[in-house]
């Protein structure tokens, strides 16, 4: 499980928060007609070759880059509609453990529009490097 980095494990936190999407999501007949917002956040528990002695070279290359994390999970939304929210998430999973320095992959998937007196409603689910 993702709580934190953690420096015995050599591992840091990956984080992206907020993502807002417009995604073509569900299994009702209005979700399959038009696009909703969605919200996604990911979570990547990542080795740190530094940890826990000290500070790495100051170079892109040697972390996972958030920039990446937000690319995949876009490219995810953008390849059609998908029924399930839980699909989608283990999509996005799938795709951030494609760099092997990733260990554990937890992605959020979030409908705040679902339904008018809830703020939202969605899925967590997590992912292991096999």
């Amino acid at each position: 499980m993702i709580d934190a980095p953690n420096a015995h494990r050599r591992t840091r936190l990956v984080f992206v928060r907020g993502l807002e999407l417009t995604a073509r999501l569900g299994i009702h007949p209005h979700e399959k007609a038009s696009p909703q917002t969605i919200v996604v956040g990911v979570e990547l528990e990542v080795y740190d070759e530094s940890a826990p002695e000290g500070i790495g070279p100051d170079a892109l290359e040697r972390v996972v880059d958030y920039q990446a994390v937000v690319h995949a999970a876009r490219g995810v939304v953008a390849t059609g509609h998908v029924l399930l929210v839980e699909t989608l998430a283990e999509t996005i999973a799938a795709a951030a453990l494609q760099d092997p320095r990733v260990a554990v992959a937890r992605v959020t998937v979030e409908k705040p529009d679902a339904f008018p007196d809830v703020r939202s409603v969605g899925v967590v689910i997590e992912r292991t490097r096999v």
